[in-house]
């Protein structure tokens, strides 16, 4: 009996997490299960494809030939369900996805507005939190689509950029510094200001950026940690301080003349947007659906 790709799937998570179990959980399998796909799979094959032992399960060279032609059937299955992604505007079912707090407060609600006009059948779950509990519910197999704000990098990871952004100083309305034509970094330590909580893709495209161009980040008079974004617009509107943030946050207090937006002097705050999901997963067509969607369209709309 020929394999299926269901056991080639099996195959390559138990090959590339070392072990039954830990493929067991990244499957939301039974470990049972797993340990009879496998042995299905060596009885059509005739030989055994892992050595095995209390300790730790090992390839045999049987398994190490199948390796590349297993990872090989689970990219052109990707790819498969990607193509067919275009025709499917009828397609049901549930898209689940985690975005990170500016993304998921301020961008994500217009995509997925024209997402849903596309797809009106497919259902829309989203959690909204900072990139580190993103990336840990991920890991956890509590989530199958992230986006986050802050470049990761991590072995189990698939990571892909979607969108672009640049953070820019915001200020409030009147404040002294909209009245110099240049603004440097060395103005800005002279006020107080609120940051994100540590943790935070905002924050770490800050700090990464400062330290860059030599600027140390603690010379920032912090005078709040705030973790929701509504609230830093609160409080820099109120005058606690100043902030750094992308622009598509405050696009409806620039426009009422509550908040002005500006750039600080040899400083580019810019940072991507990127998608994150296990290597071993084989994404729900919605979740592929999804991200065809994002890189099928212009991305600079939704930052507009």
């Amino acid at each position: 009996m020929a394999p299926s790709f269901h056991q080639l799937h099996i195959f390559y998570t138990v090959a590339t997490k070392g072990s039954f179990s830990a493929a067991a959980q990244a499957l939301h399998l039974s470990q049972p299960a797993v340990t009879m796909q496998i042995r299905a799979l060596e009885e059509a094959f005739g030989t055994r494809l892992f050595h095995r032992s209390t300790k730790k399960v090992e390839l045999s060279d049987a398994g190490r030939a199948l390796l590349p032609h297993a990872e090989k059937s689970i990219l052109l299955m990707r790819e498969t369900s990607r193509v067919m992604s275009r025709f499917t505007h009828s397609l049901s079912g549930k898209l689940e996805l985690g975005a990170s707090l500016t993304f998921g407060e301020f961008v994500l609600p217009r995509i997925l507005g024209e997402f849903g006009k596309e797809y009106p059948h497919i259902a829309i779950s989203m959690t909204v939190m900072n990139t580190r509990q993103i990336l840990d519910d991920v890991l956890g197999h509590k989530l199958t689509i992230g986006l986050v704000e802050a470049e990761l990098d991590h072995p189990d990871l698939h990571i892909e950029p979607v969108l672009s952004d640049e953070l820019k100083l915001i200020l409030p309305a009147g404040h002294p510094l909209l009245d110099k034509p240049v603004i440097r970094f060395e103005d800005v330590t002279a006020y107080p200001f609120i940051l994100r909580e540590p943790g935070s893709g905002t924050r770490d495209v800050m700090e990464k950026e400062l330290a860059r161009c030599g600027h140390d980040p603690s010379r920032l008079r912090t005078a709040m940690e705030i973790a929701n974004t509504g609230a830093i617009k609160s409080a820099v509107e109120a005058g606690y301080g100043l902030a750094i943030m992308s622009p598509a946050s405050v696009r409806n207090e620039v426009a009422l003349g509550l908040l002005a937006v500006r750039d600080i002097d040899g400083l580019a705050f810019k940072r991507h947007f990127y998608v994150i999901y296990l290597n071993s997963t084989l994404l729900p067509l919605p979740a592929v659906t999804f991200l065809t969607f994002l890189k099928e369209r212009n991305p600079e709309t939704w930052l507009t």
